[in-house]
């Protein structure tokens, strides 16, 4: 399965604490609570590979839905089943779609700072945090657009409400981790919220999550996206070597 240890394909386990471990990729040694039932390990540095794709895509697009660039970008070889490069592709998607719906952002500075705080979210937060990656992105995609700091008054607040319906939708649904539906979930909170909160109409789509086949923890019938007969996505996974 795609969503398993990309060194392997060996079932992913989580750990109690952190240990010491090597990459198996970059042989960095770090703390981490996830390696594959094998032992492979691969840091989030290794995971997100290739993130620079998002500027690519996002500063060449002109469409208003934040779902249909977000599954533009999923849908490349840097970006996997799950992981933490979701943390940076949700508020990309919605900056992009933000901008070009009428918003007032710079994308050539915005996106690179939604990359750096992307980055900065570790995976695995949705369920060692309590706070998913998406919906934490979502709420720096309103940070970022409203120019919020923490000594912000409106726009401070906003950014937290922004996080807090995210995370509230995430929630609801309950778990175990679907990167796209925690992904899908985040960016349809964030299209309402920007609509009712910052004036601004971006795209709202029907979405039908085309990953089921990808993910040996599809919730299934729980999932407000799963579709029975929805098509797979096909794209090529970036190969992973060991230097």
């Amino acid at each position: 399965m795609a969503d398993e240890c990309l060194i392997c394909g060996a079932p992913l386990e989580y750990l109690g604490e952190d240990i010491l471990m090597e990459c198996a990729i970059c042989r960095r040694t770090a703390p981490s609570k996830t390696r594959c039932t094998k032992g492979h390990h691969v840091c989030d540095g290794c995971h997100m590979k290739g993130l620079d794709t998002i500027l690519e895509i996002c500063l060449k697009e002109e469409g208003t839905g934040p779902v249909a660039i977000a599954d533009r970008i999923m849908a490349s070889p840097f970006c996997h089943m799950h992981g933490p490069e979701h943390h940076a592709i949700v508020g990309s998607a919605l900056l992009t779609a933000y901008r070009n719906a009428g918003g007032d952002v710079d994308l050539s500075e915005a996106l690179p700072e939604m990359l750096r705080r992307g980055m900065a979210v570790p995976g695995g937060a949705c369920g060692f945090w309590g706070a998913c990656g998406a919906g934490i992105s979502a709420g720096m995609f309103v940070s970022i657009a409203t120019g919020a700091t923490p000594l912000s008054d409106s726009s401070w607040g906003l950014s937290n409400r922004m996080t807090s319906r995210a995370l509230s939708s995430i929630g609801d649904v309950g778990g175990p981790r679907c990167c796209k539906r925690d992904s899908y979930l985040a960016i349809l909170s964030a299209i309402d919220f920007a609509r009712e909160e910052l004036g601004v109409e971006m795209a709202r789509p029907e979405v039908a999550c085309a990953y089921s086949s990808r993910n040996s923890q599809c919730i299934r019938g729980r999932c407000p996206f799963w579709r029975p007969r929805a098509r797979p996505i096909l794209y090529r996974t970036r190969a992973i070597t060991r230097p």
